[in-house]
């Protein structure tokens, strides 16, 4: 499968502050995971963890620091590009004293096609992706067939992907393409206790904005 030359995300303005470079100069030779060539050894990196979750665009961290706490057992393999939320999170890991975290700056695609190996992940984490509410700009989700073959690719037999957007029109089209699949089987789920209520989507709730989650198991 080739990479894609569409990305799905778009580098936001840095705007990143001292404390957050700070850290992210400091800490990644600690808790982040360089690009490379090379498959990652999942079980050097998370020796003794029982599952690995790869999150996709964990934006400020928040939810990935409480769902890590909440399942220390877990290895948690978070990838994002936006610096401001890579130096927080990396703040946050320490802060915590969190040990099942792993940070990676760079396209998801290009991270599960050349460094994770097929059947090793037990689930995907895409919470809040950038809907892309314009027409012309609909080709940029992520939640494409692709990426859908990508996702199974890398996923154990009954692992899981969880979905959840605060866009509907995106939510039904992610149920379109995930119902689509002959890979998948699964639909709209009830949010789970577990998934922090971030700020991200306490700003759109409160804007009236109806959230839905979808989890899909690999059959």
């Amino acid at each position: 499968m080739d990479t894609p030359t569409i990305k799905s995300f778009k580098l936001r303005g840095t705007r990143i502050t001292a404390a957050q470079e700070a850290a992210r100069a400091r800490l990644w030779g600690t808790y982040g995971i360089d690009v490379s060539p090379r498959s990652l050894s999942l079980e050097a990196v998370f020796p003794g963890l029982n599952q690995l979750i790869v999150e996709i665009g964990f934006g400020m961290g928040e939810a990935t620091v409480e769902i890590a706490k909440s399942f220390p057992e877990t290895g948690f393999l978070a990838i994002d590009v936006h610096q401001p939320g890579i130096g927080k999170l990396l703040s946050a890991i320490e802060e915590n004293g969190i040990s099942n975290i792993r940070v990676m700056d760079e396209d998801a695609h290009v991270i599960l096609q050349n460094m994770i190996a097929d059947s090793s992940v037990d689930g995907v984490h895409l919470f809040f992706p950038d809907p892309w509410p314009k027409t012309r700009h609909h080709k940029r989700r992520i939640v494409n067939e692709n990426f859908i073959e990508l996702v199974a690719s890398k996923l154990k037999k009954g692992g899981t992907i969880h979905m959840a957007t605060d866009w509907v029109p995106y939510a039904k089209s992610m149920k379109e393409r995930m119902d689509r699949s002959p890979l998948f089987a699964g639909g709209i789920v009830p949010r789970p206790t577990w998934r922090p209520l971030t700020r991200f989507e306490g700003q759109g709730i409160r804007k009236d904005h109806e959230v839905t989650d979808l989890v899909y198991t690999k059959i």
